[in-house]
């Protein structure tokens, strides 16, 4: 999981079960909607020299998380169109993480479904940060 200095870290959680996926992540980075544009999308991911942007439908909550490298993968196919946006292209669209899961639970999960990132989301389902996997 996600490094973290082993003074920082509670004991336990505040319902006594150990770490949760909240006390693991890191922040959320730049969030950006749906509906932009992938070309666009490269752009901001680029500009901002981040490796990953968290999607938001039009409410606001978490609807995915994309990497420069399934952008890139994407631009290169033959279905590309300039026009495409994120919201239409082959994304995890979740289950997220919840910011209360244990963190060897949201690892399992994380695994099971080959992910090395998953978006932490409140109970509401806006996003809070992003639980990393190191291998």
């Amino acid at each position: 999981m996600t490094p973290i200095p082993p003074d920082t870290l509670p004991a336990t959680s505040a319902d006594g079960t150990g770490l949760t996926a909240c006390d693991a992540m890191h922040a959320p980075g730049p969030q950006v909607d749906d509906h932009m544009t992938v070309d666009v999308a490269l752009s901001v991911l680029i500009s901002a020299r981040v490796p990953h942007l968290l999607l938001q439908d039009e409410d606001g909550r978490c609807a995915g998380l994309v990497t420069l490298a399934q952008l890139s993968a994407y631009r290169g196919g033959s279905w590309y169109g300039h026009r495409r946006r994120l919201r239409d292209i082959p994304l995890d669209r979740g289950p997220f993480t919840s910011s209360v899961a244990e963190l060897g639970e949201a690892e399992a999960a994380m695994r099971v479904r080959a992910l090395d990132m998953s978006p932490v989301i409140d109970e509401h389902g806006y996003a809070l940060g992003v639980l990393a996997l190191t291998h």
